[in-house]
C-alpha cells in the first residue's frame, strides 16, 4: 500500500509551466519549473529524478528567494500539465 503524498502550498492558485525539460533525452520531461501567481517568476519546481514520467520531488520557493521552503517527495498534490 502507498502512503498518501503531501500537499504543498503555492504562492497562488494557478500554474503557469515556465520550463518543462527533457535531461535525460528520452523525449519525456522530467524538470519543471513553474509560475503559480502569475508573476512570471518562479515558485514551483518539480523533479522526475527516475524516468518514470512522475514527479518523484517538489520543491516551492515562497518568497522566491532562490531557496525553498519546502521540499516534499512525489507531486504535492501539483501533478504537471505536460
Amino acid at each position: 500500500m502507498t502512503e498518501p503524498q503531501e500537499t504543498v502550498e503555492t504562492r497562488g492558485d494557478e500554474r503557469v509551466d515556465l520550463i518543462a525539460n527533457d535531461t535525460t533525452g528520452d523525449g519525456k520531461p522530467d524538470v519543471w519549473v513553474a509560475d503559480t501567481d502569475g508573476d512570471g517568476k518562479p515558485d514551483l519546481f518539480q523533479f522526475d529524478t527516475d524516468g518514470d514520467g512522475k514527479v518523484d520531488i517538489t520543491m516551492v520557493d515562497l518568497d522566491q528567494d532562490g531557496n525553498p521552503e519546502t521540499i516534499v517527495d512525489g507531486d504535492g498534490g501539483l501533478p504537471p500539465q505536460v
